[in-house]
């Protein structure tokens, strides 16, 4: 996986794809850090998009597109959306800063209680941490991404649960018993 910064390298996006589906498997499904994930990738209503952006603006402009085709789209077939973005944000820091433009946009759009986003990245750190802690590893994905939500599936999702709080803290001890050497023995980029 390369993560480096040259927004000029040819983008390989089947293997972007096939990337963030291994973590997809191994981390969030494996090791259940969603438990609501499961079903949606085994039911095939993922739909990967691996964005060329090499400018914010233009990932911005994808993001739109793609927002608006989630929303138009029936949820039987695409219940949610995970928009890649090799080439664009890869310093986590403009990554965090980008969110804001992505929230504003879902107001923009008028699709603000109907969609929300989700964001992870290879160097994702929570506030008040630091970077090599083991939390900060339940939004680590080997590329930047967006994961656009439906929130009629978060509420229907969240309905079968009694502490949607408990997940949080279950992925805390999950990650805290695997530690950083068994995150590293999943074959996931550290």
């Amino acid at each position: 996986m390369n993560s480096s910064n040259d927004n000029t390298a040819p983008l390989d996006a089947e293997q972007v794809q096939q990337e963030t589906q291994l973590w997809l498997e191994k981390a969030v499904i494996g090791l259940n850090l969603c438990p609501f994930a499961k079903s949606v990738h085994v039911n095939k209503r993922l739909r990967y998009v691996v964005s060329t952006a090499s400018t914010p603006e233009d990932l911005l402009k994808e993001l739109a597109r793609e927002l608006l085709a989630l929303n138009r789209a029936d949820p039987d077939e695409i219940e949610t959306s995970l928009l890649i973005h090799p080439k664009v944000l890869t310093d986590f820091l403009d990554f965090n800063d980008f969110l804001g433009a992505a929230d504003a946009l879902v107001e923009d759009l008028e699709l603000d209680g109907e969609l929300q986003i989700a964001s992870f990245h290879p160097q994702y750190q929570f506030a008040g941490t630091e970077l090599d802690d083991i939390s900060n590893y339940s939004n680590r994905s080997p590329y930047p991404t967006l994961h656009l939500l439906r929130e009629s599936s978060i509420a229907r999702a969240t309905e079968t649960m009694a502490d949607t709080d408990a997940i949080y803290e279950a992925n805390m001890a999950t990650l805290e018993k695997l530690g950083l050497e068994g995150w590293k023995a999943l074959g996931l980029k550290a």
